[in-house]
């Protein structure tokens, strides 16, 4: 599975640098940055696109953190 979404969300310099910094400065986990790269995958299917941008991903990244903020108040 791994493997299989690597193939199909290449990130550019941009989308490293945004994941890196989730993790760095977020403390996102690995299995956290799998999952925001999966809703990546499917922002951009929707939207009709080919490649997962950098936007994309920073979309993703909002929601993840949307919902943990919003978790942990519950």
């Amino acid at each position: 599975p791994n493997a299989a979404l690597r193939g199909h969300c290449a990130l550019d310099g941009e989308g490293r640098r945004l994941v890196a910094d989730a993790v760095d400065r977020g403390g996102m986990s690995a299995r956290g940055v799998h999952r925001a790269l999966c809703v990546a995958r499917t922002i951009a299917d929707l939207a009709g696109e080919e490649e997962v941008s950098a936007m994309r991903l920073a979309e993703a990244l909002q929601y993840r953190a949307y919902e943990a903020r919003h978790s942990a108040s519950r």
